[in-house]
């Protein structure tokens, strides 16, 4: 019997489908600011410690709040509208500047001369220079309800986007912009245009407001004060079922999506049974932005019609590797994938599938490292390809080597060969440091190798001329930099085994 594939298995095949979507993000929109400094002493004038700013380079800036989602919604290859509101001051130029930089449309964002942007201005001191420490935080914002004429700007912009966007993640702060009439006019526009709506509560008493949403994505502490519901000592699954069950029945959910911190998340889809789905053991640095990062994760995931378990599955993931970050920082597609992939046991060693391989691939090429490819039968493994690998690897930094299969290399070589079979060639070739990756393939030429690593290099052994490489016309359509490395004399396969065989005949004679 096929064993079944585990939650990761899964991830990694709703991956080869992936493709970019179409998120419309609604709420309030923030920009985070980070001052650093070093905390040596505390004020004369009173017990509070003193930072020292050096230079206006150690204030940092970022997308925060519904601006995070965005963001990452855009770096999980979202095409990402955002409809809200900022002050009409220099915060809010920032903000729209810093949210087009990420690859999102902010003209939709209404500047508001009546109120600030909101800016979450974290003070963070370097304890004995080494680790980042938030020791305050100033809050500039406005809790004021929008005017009329700014909210109906707000609602004919929705109902325009819904027609475009594929997925709606509406985040709420409670900063005046998810009024019940924003949030009940948005809630019967998505219902008319088919369209699901994914919610990150604010810290309210009443979830009525998101009535008719697609889900809601509470951590325990809010879905506690939504439902008037206190924590008892044995705080478990049980409880956090009521939790989710009361909050489904009473705003006419799909499913609710309980955060519940280190121990994952517990989904309930209407007529379903709860399903824990457990997280990934972190050291966690820094918690902010993970709930943003949830919504953008599930909205990518929905858009891409994963099930909805595994959406929670993947946004485990994405939030996992936020929180070991510090600060706000947006976590690419590909760090994600590696890391779920880093989860099974085809990450091991250095022998790859070849789409196991592209998405490692994808993770070293966005830290700005060099690809190097070369391929071969690598039958009879001798000092000559030991030599040419390392001259390869040098080129770059990642050596990825395609392997010629058995039955390729016996319509190459003839009956007799190879040598060594597959899994004995890809035993002695993970054996050579210069290698980073291995990948065998089937087809006659390394066309199709070469078009799914896309390597910055294409390297061949010196006995080739460039005309004589079968795949010099992909390596130039694709404008990939050909290598040829020297030959050494004396030591090809074909020289060798001659060479063996030739004893074994002077051998034989001198026992005749």
């Amino acid at each position: 019997m096929t064993p079944m594939p585990s939650p990761e298995e899964r991830l990694l095949g709703h991956f080869a489908k992936w493709s970019g979507f179409k998120l419309l993000v609604v709420g309030d929109f923030m920009l985070d600011q980070m001052v650093m400094g070093a905390a040596e002493r505390l004020s004369p004038d009173a017990p509070v410690p003193v930072l020292r700013v050096d230079s206006a380079s150690n204030v940092k800036e970022s997308p925060g709040g519904a601006s995070n989602v965005a963001v990452c919604a855009a770096a999980l290859g979202g095409e990402v509208r955002c409809i809200g509101v900022t002050g009409n001051d220099a915060d809010g130029r920032g903000l729209r500047a810093a949210l087009e930089r990420a690859g999102c449309d902010a003209s939709m964002l209404v500047a508001d001369d009546t109120r600030p942007t909101t800016v979450k201005r974290s003070l963070v001191g370097l304890a004995q220079h080494r680790h980042p420490q938030k020791m305050f935080r100033l809050d500039f914002e406005s809790h004021a309800p929008l005017s009329d004429s700014i909210e109906s700007q707000l609602l004919v912009a929705i109902e325009r986007e819904l027609r475009w966007c594929d997925v709606v993640a509406l985040e709420d702060y409670n900063k005046g912009v998810c009024s019940e009439r924003c949030c009940a006019q948005l809630m019967r526009l998505a219902r008319a245009a088919g369209k699901r709506v994914l919610v990150d509560p604010a810290a309210i008493e009443s979830y009525a407001k998101y009535t008719g949403a697609y889900l809601v994505t509470p951590n325990r502490t809010e879905a506690e004060l939504a439902t008037g519901m206190d924590t008892p000592l044995d705080a478990s699954t049980p409880h956090n079922a009521k939790l989710a069950e009361k909050i489904l029945a009473s705003c006419e959910l799909d499913a609710v999506v309980l955060t519940l911190d280190r121990h994952g998340a517990l989904l309930l889809e209407k007529g379903g049974e709860v399903v824990v789905v457990p997280t990934v053991a972190r050291t966690i640095y820094d918690v902010t932005g993970a709930g943003d990062m949830v919504l953008a994760a599930l909205a990518a995931a929905i858009a891409n019609n994963i099930p909805l378990r595994d959406a929670v599955a993947f946004a485990n993931h994405a939030a996992g590797l936020e929180v070991e970050v510090f600060g706000v920082q947006p976590i690419p597609l590909a760090s994600i994938r590696q890391s779920i992939l880093g989860r099974t046991t085809r990450a091991q060693g250095r022998v790859r599938s070849l789409g196991d391989l592209c998405i490692e691939l994808d993770v070293h090429r966005a830290a700005g490292k060099r690809i190097v490819l070369t391929n071969g039968n690598f039958d009879v493994l001798h000092a000559g390809h030991v030599a040419y690998l390392r001259d390869a690897k040098s080129l770059g930094d990642i050596l990825v080597v395609g392997v010629n299969s058995d039955a390729q290399v016996r319509r190459q070589k003839g009956p007799m060969r190879p040598i060594f079979l597959e899994s004995e060639r890809l035993e002695m070739l993970a054996e050579c440091r210069s290698i980073d990756y291995l990948v065998v393939f089937e087809e006659p030429t390394a066309h199709a190798l070469i078009r799914a690593v896309h390597p910055d290099f294409y390297v061949k052994g010196g006995d080739y001329k460039p005309h004589e490489i079968a795949e010099i016309d992909i390596v130039e359509e694709m404008g990939i930099s050909l290598r040829t490395l020297a030959h050494r004399e004396g030591l090809g396969s074909r020289v060798i085994i001659e060479r063996v065989r030739a004893a074994e005949c002077a051998e034989n004679s001198s026992h005749s």
